[in-house]
């Protein structure tokens, strides 16, 4: 049986941040979410749509190996680009 609330903790690991962040974004609006005694519970089923604000751990690993690959065979170049 699925949860129909998370944690925060719950949440940030989800969405690959850090607790505190979730809790900015619920301050901020960006999540909803209800408050419950001294902490926060999100609704499960708004979790898609705060997920596709956020890029996954796989694309920012795919992320981080292509600016890689791009300094290492442009990095004279981009060098030079920025003295301009």
């Amino acid at each position: 049986m699925e949860k129909k609330y998370l944690s925060t903790q719950e949440v940030a690991e989800k969405m690959g941040i850090s607790r505190q962040a979730v809790l900015k974004k619920i301050k901020a609006g960006e999540i909803r979410a209800g408050k419950i005694g001294r902490g926060f519970a999100v609704a499960a089923e708004d979790i898609p749509n705060v997920m596709s604000d956020v890029i996954s751990v796989a694309d920012k690993k795919e992320i981080d190996r292509a600016v890689e690959k791009t300094v290492k065979e442009y990095g004279e170049a981009l060098k030079m680009l920025g003295k301009e």
